[in-house]
């Protein structure tokens, strides 16, 4: 009998067009955070075309397509929602025009994310084709919001859905390598309360731009010795905004507050990081504040969480690394790379919080995340396709 990966491979060969085109078509609908409505009914159209078992737009306007009826559950995660295209000076090429050309998709969203659940519809069509009846449940996820707040529609599906899967691929760029994890983050505000006196004689108040000032240099400080992780690397910190305010131009300030932007590695948590910060105010009238994120979704539902998206890893020798590796090495006859992503994913959400088991692997390269002439090239869609579908046999 001809080997199932033999036969994946030549399916997903076989569907190189279709994958493709079905990208472009999802491209070319312009989807940011919170406004992701017409690019679901897309690839809910999509999935219905492939011959999914049954495809829903939950409460959050996640679209969740379902192949198989087993015990245990994968899911396979894709964001659908973009950033913005930013200064079209930028762009050679028309970021909502999808257009297919010299071997690759180009447009807005082809790497970041729309490309992997462009080809996680062909994996569906590929199993549907292959009669795939092993004892699994498996979850294709066109999720919403990420941009805005990773892992916020992980919380929806697991909490209000009711859907906690054994294993997570998610479908973010990775290069075709296998990633295993990456830092997480949290974004904190700093508030600094001062009192005000007549701006000619500031000796009567208390000026709380110097005391945000001298923490910030603070903060530039605790940058320099903030945790490494030999796989992760360091931690960072941030300020990215600071403000002020004064009852007039002719007055002390009153009030300051500096946004952080905080990334975490191994070992550091919300309260380690905060406590951190505090540490840097300790005898000032000021506070740390953990943000939360709020909004409504397109389906009119509003909906969040605190920003803080814990760091995550998994150990190489895990069993769904390791079935990563078998899967590749099974299509394509050579070994994988695995290594990490620099930016954050749902995975904070999914590992992170509930401690489900996830990897990444995507098409499409990261550098060419949230940046002008955003493409990715067919023979990536090619291969994810592929591997998903590999994925669902080794498991």
């Amino acid at each position: 009998m001809e080997n199932i990966f033999q036969k994946i491979n030549d399916l997903s060969e076989k569907y190189r067009d279709y994958t493709a085109e079905n990208l472009s078509k999802l491209v070319q609908i312009k989807s940011l955070s919170l406004g992701e409505k017409e690019v679901q009914l897309e690839l809910k159209r999509q999935m219905e075309e492939a011959g999914f078992d049954e495809v829903n737009i939950d409460g959050l306007g996640n679209v969740i397509g379902r192949i198989g009826n087993g015990k245990k559950i994968l899911a396979i995660d894709g964001h659908m929602d973009t950033v913005d295209m930013g200064n079209m000076d930028n762009w050679d090429f028309n970021p909502l025009g999808g257009e297919i050309k010299d071997g690759f998709v180009h447009g807005r969203g082809t790497v970041d994310q729309e490309g992997g659940p462009a080809a996680f519809v062909t994996t569906g069509r590929i199993l549907k084709e292959l009669g795939f009846d092993k004892d699994l449940t498996i979850y294709f996820v066109g999720s919403v919001i990420e941009e805005d707040c990773d892992g916020l529609c992980w919380k929806y599906i697991v909490e209000e859905d009711k859907i906690k899967p054994d294993f997570v691929i998610s479908t973010e760029p990775t290069n075709l390598n296998i990633y295993r994890g990456h830092r997480g983050r949290m974004e904190m505000h700093v508030h600094f309360y001062g009192v005000s006196s007549h701006g000619s004689a500031p000796e009567r108040g208390k000026n709380a731009i110097y005391m945000a000032s001298k923490t910030a240099l603070e903060i530039e400080q605790l940058h320099e010795r903030l945790k490494f992780d030999e796989f992760l690397g360091k931690g960072s910190v941030t300020i990215s905004e600071i403000i002020s305010g004064s009852p007039s131009l002719c007055a002390v300030s009153d009030y300051a507050r500096i946004h952080l932007d905080r990334r975490l590695t191994w070992g550091e948590t919300k309260e380690s990081a905060v406590a951190e910060i505090e540490e840097l105010i300790k005898g000032m009238n000021a506070k740390v504040e953990v943000l939360e994120y709020l909004e409504t979704a397109y389906t009119g539902l509003e909906y969040g969480m605190e920003k803080y998206y814990p760091t995550w890893k998994i150990p190489v020798e895990h069993e769904i690394v390791q079935t990563g590796v078998r899967s590749f090495k099974n299509l394509f006859n050579k070994d994988v790379n695995i290594d990490k992503w620099t930016f954050s994913t749902n995975g904070i959400m999914t590992n992170g919080v509930y401690g489900i088991p996830t990897i990444g692997f995507g098409p499409g390269n990261e550098v060419l995340a949230h940046a002008p002439n955003e493409k990715v090239a067919i023979d990536d869609l090619v291969v994810a396709s592929a591997f998903y579908a590999a994925f669902a046999y080794e498991i």
